[in-house]
């Protein structure tokens, strides 16, 4: 790492579906180039909902990379501004990083020491899936210990992970299953659904865990 260098972080903004650019205006105003504006949806556990069928709620989930100093502060006052301390209007979480390139504000210049974290007190779990299949991870995760989740949409292919129509190789549209918990909780919930969606068979699945610095509008 380059003396005097600042530190890298990735921040991770979830909202409801047309706040994502409002988080994007307040992170240029405090000095970030910008971000992506991923679409998913976010599962809320209430009876009533269900049973009117509007539990499954829009989200919009917001990347961005900042340098440390400027990244948290924007995070202190988006969390006051979007009002994150109450339920459900958010949720935001910052990881190190350890190389950044592609962007003119950042430096793409060697490696920063991350470390383990080894006592991280959240974690971030990332499930992949086929689509259609994130709600039955999203189940077993809650049934786990897991108080919700964020699905996003995406695509993905790999050698397990394409099938053959009228003889043309076929990419299936992908679920990312996210989901922010108590590191002491991790490992119960990566069992529950490793074992409901058989992710040890191939093409079934993919699940990997990073450590989180730090929670904004986590509710337990």
């Amino acid at each position: 790492m380059t003396p005097n260098m600042e530190n890298i972080i990735f921040i991770c903004v979830i909202v409801n579906r047309n706040v994502g650019s409002r988080v994007l205006h307040a992170a240029r105003k405090y000095g970030l180039s910008g971000g992506t504006i991923l679409l998913g949806r976010g599962t809320i556990k209430n009876p009533l909902l269900e049973a009117l069928a509007l539990n499954d709620v829009k989200k919009e989930i917001v990347f961005l990379v900042a340098e440390e100093s400027v990244g948290l502060k924007f995070l202190e006052n988006l969390s006051k501004e979007l009002k994150l301390q109450k339920q459900n209007h958010g949720i935001a979480f910052v990881r190190d990083v350890a190389r950044v390139c592609g962007t003119k504000c950042l430096s793409c210049s060697g490696l920063q020491d991350i470390g383990d974290e080894e006592n991280a007190m959240y974690q971030s779990v990332y499930i992949i899936v086929d689509r259609g299949k994130g709600e039955t991870a999203v189940e077993a995760a809650t049934k786990a210990g897991a108080k919700g989740a964020t699905i996003i949409s995406a695509r993905g292919s790999g050698i397990h992970e394409t099938s053959r129509l009228f003889n043309m190789e076929i990419e299936p549209e992908k679920e990312i299953v996210l989901i922010i918990l108590k590191s002491e909780i991790a490992e119960k919930v990566v069992s529950a659904v490793r074992t409901e969606m058989d992710i040890d068979k191939p093409g079934n699945g993919i699940i990997f865990v990073q450590n989180v610095r730090q929670v904004y509008g986590l509710f337990e």
